[in-house]
């Protein structure tokens, strides 16, 4: 699944691209989405897009008075085309004068398009208001692991699995700390890290990848590797399975 970096990337791209044209025509395959087909068409047909940015994991389609969300979900994939679109299992396809459009599928179904979402009330992993002294409020009243907490999008928006492995690592906490036992240092390593490893993901993504609308780029983490055995360190990479795979290492304390 895109998780943060990756979506900044492809909303850079897409901004890029699609920024200033008139939307022609919408045309919805979806039985997610919070509108009729209808009612998307008449809220966006003939308007501007102003700005492609995003928000948590969705990427978000300013139109003015109306945005457009959509949630990529594990397997959702974007098609930019100046030709017809034959994407199979395709969600949502955004059509703009001219002859560009934007296609989103899913062979699950699952991704899922939303007019004008409602605002979260979690923060997202990178706005200012999440600092340190945030962090240290906020762990002190949570009982459940540091991994799922950095993965529970109703506590803070846009980390998954594997940047969530990516930080801990980082900081040198283990996925299977208890939140509020994490002492104030540890605390202070893992707000740097959010940051330092998610800017530093979406720096190297745009390295590589510099075009990319879809799919991930991960070559580059350090403990988050299918595959490999030990961490560009020399450390021995440890995998428990589980609902998510988790990658670690034994050096990573733990705090119970």
């Amino acid at each position: 699944m895109p998780e943060l970096p990756d979506l900044q990337v492809f909303a850079h791209n897409l901004d890029k691209r699609l920024s200033g044209k008139m939307l022609e025509s919408v045309k919805v395959n979806s039985k997610k989405l919070n509108v009729t087909a209808a009612e998307l068409q008449k809220a966006l047909h003939n308007k501007e897009l102003k700005r492609v940015y995003r928000e948590g994991k969705e990427l978000y389609f300013n139109f003015g008075e109306h945005t457009l969300a959509l949630h990529l979900m594990l397997h959702g994939k974007l098609y930019l085309s100046d030709e017809k679109n034959e994407q199979k299992y395709t969600i949502i396809e955004l059509c703009f004068k001219g002859g560009t459009s934007l296609a989103l599928t899913d062979w699950q179904g699952a991704a899922t398009p939303t007019l004008n979402p409602k605002a979260k009330e979690a923060p997202d992993a990178l706005a200012d208001t999440v600092t340190t002294e945030w962090w240290a409020g906020k762990l002190t009243k949570k009982k459940s692991t540091v991994k799922n907490l950095l993965l529970d999008q109703k506590f803070i928006r846009g980390i998954g699995n594997a940047y969530a492995d990516e930080i801990l690592y980082d900081s040198m906490i283990s996925p299977f700390s208890i939140s509020n036992k994490i002492p104030e240092q540890s605390v202070l390593k893992l707000a740097k890290s959010v940051k330092k490893v998610l800017e530093n993901a979406q720096k190297q993504i745009q390295k590589f990848r510099p075009n990319i609308i879809s799919g991930e780029f991960r070559d580059f983490l350090n403990v988050h590797q299918p595959g490999k055995k030990e961490t560009p360190n020399g450390e021995k990479i440890l995998v428990e399975n589980g609902t998510r795979k988790t990658y670690y290492v034994a050096e990573q304390e733990v705090f119970k």
